[in-house]
């Protein structure tokens, strides 16, 4: 028996993965500029760097994740092509928030059983987002996991490395008294709080296949609505006349609205959010209405229509919004940041800092329009 032969029989096709790069091949290729080196399939992707020489203070911001819970979704409906956006915003949209331009990403993929196809799926996904957001994907990892995983399971992880000059570099220590938040438009639960999703569904008997009358589609199509890109129009926001009123962004992700907030904001800073100055979207309304519980309940675990959030010079706040707008991101102001006493007791509503940072304190305010 070769040796090719008994990895097969344990349950490994190497040969699966090899068709599977082909696949993926073009899609990768795509998303290479001038810097990438060496092409599609290296033991290492390699980036020309020689740019930097040009910087004052070059800084290099990374970032790591993965896409949790909703890739039960898209393995259940057998729907691939989105999930790598959803990967790509969770991982690349957190380095812009420093102001960082994003330069190259890689991906791993583990999974049961290579299936070609799927694979090809998944990181065309990627890729076409990487594209989206000027990002290199100069490579990747497929993992065949037979007996750990099940033949249609996988997960997908992935790393970005981005640039910023020194002293453009965005952060708590740049906001100041007065300055405007603005919140910037979500395509809906991107890629946190899936577990939730899939208990209230499953709790109600409801399949991912079945229509959902106030959504005006499927279950799963609704809940498979890829997570909006917000690096592109940020990186033009940032390199524009427009770039220095900002002070700090924020990806909110894990944790929910006001906790992703206080983690750029000072220590000694608050902000009162207005939940009359957005609605959020249906699919929000509809889960809680299932679940039996308020909007208000799940502000710390969905976004509820926030996907970012951008604390900019006071003066500069409506060229900002407009700017944002005609680059495809509807924005709004919801607070101001203010200093001095703040109570920030629990009892009281704020949410001070988060996942060990000792920042601001937040809280919502008011009533969602209808």
């Amino acid at each position: 028996m070769s040796a090719n032969s008994s990895y097969a029989a344990a349950g490994v096709d190497t040969r699966a993965g090899d068709l599977a790069v082909e696949l993926m091949k073009e899609a990768v290729a795509a998303t290479h500029g001038p810097n990438v080196l060496g092409g599609v399939g290296g033991f290492a992707g390699l980036f020309d760097l020689s740019f930097v020489k040009d910087y004052e203070k070059p800084l290099l911001a990374t970032s790591t994740d993965g896409v949790g819970t909703k890739i039960a979704i898209a393995q259940a409906l057998d729907k691939h092509d989105t999930i790598g956006q959803d990967l790509v915003g969770m991982v690349v949209d957190d380095i812009v928030v420093v102001g960082a331009k994003p330069l190259f990403m890689t991906d791993y993929i583990a999974c049961g059983k290579v299936v070609p196809e799927r694979i090809a799926a998944i990181v065309t996904g990627i890729a076409r987002a990487c594209a989206e957001t000027g990002t290199a994907l100069v490579g990747g990892e497929t993992a065949e996991h037979p007996g750990l995983m099940g033949v249609d399971d996988y997960d997908v992880a992935g790393a970005a490395v981005g640039v910023v000059e020194g002293d453009r570099l965005l952060g708590a220590e740049r906001v100041a008294d007065g300055d405007v938040v603005i919140a910037i438009e979500s395509s809906g639960l991107h890629s946190n709080g899936f577990s939730l999703v899939r208990h209230i569904l499953n709790a109600e008997g409801i399949g991912y296949t079945d229509a959902s009358v106030e959504l005006g589609t499927t279950w799963g199509e609704a809940l498979l609505e890829p997570t909006r890109l917000y690096t592109g129009p940020l990186v033009q926001l940032l390199a524009g006349a427009n770039g220095t009123a900002v002070h700090s962004l924020s990806h909110v992700t894990g944790g929910g609205i006001a906790a992703n907030l206080a983690r750029v904001l000072p220590i000694g800073s608050r902000v009162e959010l207005d939940r009359a100055t957005w609605s959020p979207a249906p699919v929000f309304r509809v889960l809680n209405e299932l679940a039996g519980t308020t909007l208000e309940s799940t502000e710390g675990t969905w976004n509820l229509g926030i996907g970012f959030f951008a604390v900019v010079d006071a003066a500069a706040a409506p060229a900002i919004i407009a700017e944002l707008e005609t680059l495809g991101l509807p924005a709004w102001q919801a607070g101001t940041v203010a200093f001095g006493d703040s109570a920030t007791a629990a009892a009281d509503g704020w949410e001070q800092g988060a996942k060990g940072v000792d920042g601001g304190a937040v809280r919502l305010v008011g009533s969602y329009a209808s």
